[in-house]
């Protein structure tokens, strides 16, 4: 059976939505993170474990270009996959090619996640993207492109594809490109508000704004004639 091929604009306008709210996603993300990291990159500073020699943080190690392996990063990544499902919860009916969607969708997804958390973090932005500032960047580069942020770029082509391979069905292809192609468009206009942001973050961690009260631990202790008093 031949696959008749739509009217390829009208779907890709369509799909733009779902592709502003996806990057709005990917950018939530990446500013919690800021939030939560700081400086600090890939949780060297955040009480969870953290692996390098056993076989199971070497496999995690091969397949992401030498990271590390703490307790964090496979809760996040599982977290965001499976909130990229969430439709389904709601009565979406699950196909191979709507699979093929979703994680094409995501691989493209995590790169801009990981970009804007550069792009936005005042210790990093664009000038520090570079290979040699980014430890956990520490594979191969492409240019300006760890080697992670190509490998999803490729791979997530390649599962777009498989429909049109399959069944003759273009349309997750074109669809892929014109989300990927909006997902650049997108960055762009970030890195042109990135500095508005950096300067509002370093605003709010002026010396003397901050009104947390102090830790039980951070407290003088009472003496011993206070105590009788």
């Amino acid at each position: 059976m031949t696959y008749t091929q739509p009217s390829s604009w009208p779907w890709t306008l369509a799909g733009l939505p779902g592709t502003f709210l996806l990057f709005a996603y990917a950018l939530l993300f990446a500013l919690v993170e800021i939030e939560i990291e700081g400086k600090h990159g890939w949780a060297v500073n955040l009480p969870t474990w953290f692996r390098r020699k056993p076989w199971y943080a070497r496999v995690y190690g091969f397949l992401l270009s030498g990271k590390p392996l703490t307790g964090y990063h496979p809760l996040i990544f599982l977290i965001s996959f499976l909130s990229f499902h969430i439709g389904l919860a709601f009565g979406q009916p699950w196909s191979w090619g709507l699979e093929a969607r979703l994680l094409a969708s995501y691989f493209v997804w995590v790169a801009t996640w990981d970009f804007l958390w550069f792009l936005l973090n005042p210790a990093f932005g664009w000038a520090r993207f570079h290979k040699g500032a980014i430890w956990w960047h520490n594979g191969p580069w492409l240019g300006r492109l760890p080697i992670d942020y190509v490998n999803a770029l490729w791979m997530s082509f390649l599962v777009a594809a498989l429909p049109w391979l399959v069944r003759g069905n273009s349309r997750h292809l074109r669809h892929h490109v014109s989300y990927v192609a909006t997902m650049l468009v997108l960055i762009a206009a970030t890195a042109l508000a990135a500095p508005l942001y950096r300067r509002w973050y370093n605003h709010m961690r002026r010396p003397g704004s901050d009104e947390r009260p102090p830790l039980p631990q951070d407290r003088p202790a009472r003496s011993d004639t206070s105590a009788m008093s």
